[in-house]
Formats: C-alpha cells, structure tokens, sequence
C-alpha cells in the first residue's frame, strides 16, 4: 500500500527539479515504489572533493534531495515540507561512476516526517547514510 498522498511519476518528479542544484549535478529521480524514492548522481568533477573522491557535501545534497521530495509526496495536499536537520555518516570513498540513493520513511506524522537515506554503489557497498528530519507546514488546525 503506497504512502503517497501526492501521486507523482518519475518524469514529474524529475521536472519539479528543473533550474535547482539537483538538475546542475545531474541528480536522476530512477523510481517511485510504495513507500520509498531512488535517484543517482554521478561522481565526476561537479561532485568531487580536492582529493578526487565523492565530496561528503555532494553525498548530503543527494540525501537532502531524496528525503525532501519523498516528504513532499507523502504530506497532505496543501501542506509544505521543509527540512530542521540532517546528518550523514560516510562510510566509504567514490571515485567515478554514478551512487544511487534510496529515501525511506522511518516516521510520517503531522507535523515532522524522519526519512533515512542509504547512498551505495551499484555493487551495494555502503557510502554513506543519512537522516533527514522535516517539518510539515500549513494545513491550519
């Protein structure tokens, strides 16, 4: 059973994220499942720290983008999501290729939603997990 309140497809989705920093480093929206979210983004020059690896900042803009959106579908029609706090260990370093992310919800409630963000290569070796804390605005009473 979907989670969803705001039933969005993959190319919509994508398309709400035109002209921001999720477009200009190439983060692709990959699937929309019941209760979850996925996206890539590459590990080249735009995503790189000065040693050549995946920036830990680059690895929390992905999470951040993630958990964000999945808030937004999830929230009642009407109502704005925007983030309190996130964190992010990083577990291991990326020098090319793409690093999928997968969002999914650990507490959906009025008024906070928390969504846990796993970031891995595409042979599932772990880079870096996060927490995305978020708060529900609007909708009155």
């Amino acid at each position: 059973m979907s989670i969803w309140k705001t039933e969005l497809t993959v190319p919509q989705l994508q398309a709400f994220m035109n002209n921001t920093l999720v477009e200009h480093l190439d983060i692709q929206i990959t699937e929309i499942g019941e209760d979850y979210v996925t996206a890539t983004m590459p590990v080249d020059q735009r995503t790189h720290q000065p040693m050549g690896i995946l920036h830990g900042g680059a690895s929390v803009v992905l999470a951040e983008s993630l958990g964000s959106m999945a808030a937004q579908m999830a929230a009642e029609p009407g109502r704005a999501c925007v983030g309190l706090e996130i964190n992010a260990n990083h577990i291991s370093s990326v020098r090319s290729g793409r690093v999928m992310g997968k969002a999914s919800p650990v507490h959906i409630g009025r008024s906070t939603q928390v969504w846990d963000i796993k970031i891995s290569e595409d042979n599932g070796k772990t880079v870096c997990v996060s927490r995305l804390t978020m708060s529900v605005l609007g909708g009155g009473k």
